[in-house]
């Protein structure tokens, strides 16, 4: 998702909208649209289990219930807004990723092969 700036949004009061720009609820209602298989407006566990599948992965009830449950409420566009702030809330800024990315970038080509990226996340 994108940032203004590299900043992160702010929370303020109770409106989720407040919490991020424009851009950033439009690309979170994208994606809440494609994970809404059904397009009922609310991500349940068959919608998960779709959109998984559309992965190439098989999860189990167990799993989509859990994932579910770290909601607090039906899972419609509102909750998933604050579900997905709760989550991005305390993360790295673009600046930080950029900067630990170029430890592993030796060569400066904007480039790392698979096992040099495995080796960073794995050390």
């Amino acid at each position: 998702m994108s940032k203004a700036k590299g900043k992160k949004p702010q929370r303020s009061g109770s409106n989720v909208f407040a919490n991020f720009d424009q851009q950033q609820i439009q690309e979170f209602k994208e994606a809440f649209t494609i994970i809404d298989q059904n397009r009922d407006g609310f991500v349940d566990a068959t919608d998960l289990k779709d959109m998984w599948a559309s992965l190439g992965v098989i999860k189990d009830d167990a799993f989509l219930q859990a994932m579910l449950k770290e909601a607090t409420g039906p899972l419609n566009f509102t909750m998933f807004l604050t579900f997905m702030g709760e989550k991005l809330q305390n993360t790295d800024s673009d600046d930080m990723l950029v900067s630990a990315f170029l430890t592993v970038d030796t060569e400066n080509t904007g480039l790392i092969t698979r096992q040099v990226f495995t080796n960073a996340l794995t050390q």
